[in-house]
């Protein structure tokens, strides 16, 4: 079930960040993992921000992802699947969400950022009809990283 986040979980999506990227730790600078993996305060301050949802198999939480408004555009941050839930269609739920989402609040596009290490998100990202651009930022704090972009026609 994916819904909406409510703040008094922004302590579990720090801790499920942390899980789901803890296998890739070694890939990021120091200062790119601290940025990807953010506290439960960045987490109910990015609440104010936009919609954060969440992705439960009864009190557990086995996914996230939240949204921004950036520009003309949707921008899709700190999206997340815990590592003992990964292959289930969480991460396809969790996008289709946002995709609504988007579409509901009349958004043109889709952007995200990624690190070139992160196989199998970039794999769903092009599957949900993503492109890489060449506009973007190339790192996060010195670990690589690059653009995505999904256009509604």
């Amino acid at each position: 079930k994916v819904r909406l986040a409510i703040s008094d979980e922004a302590k579990d999506i720090a801790e499920l960040l942390r899980e789901s990227f803890k296998e890739f730790e070694s890939h990021y600078t120091k200062e790119g993992f601290a940025a990807t993996t953010p506290d439960e305060n960045e987490i109910a301050m990015r609440m104010n921000e936009g919609p954060v949802w969440i992705a439960c198999d009864g009190n557990e939480i086995l996914g996230t992802v939240s949204a921004v408004p950036k520009g003309d555009a949707l921008y899709i941050r700190s999206m997340a699947v815990s590592p003992r839930a990964r292959k289930k269609g969480i991460g396809d739920s969790l996008l289709r969400h946002v995709e609504i989402f988007g579409r509901s609040q009349g958004v043109d596009r889709f952007i995200l950022s990624t690190t070139p290490f992160l196989l199998s998100a970039i794999r769903l990202y092009k599957r949900f009809g993503f492109h890489r651009v060449d506009h973007g930022p190339d790192h996060l704090f010195g670990t690589p990283l690059f653009t995505m972009e999904k256009t509604l026609i």
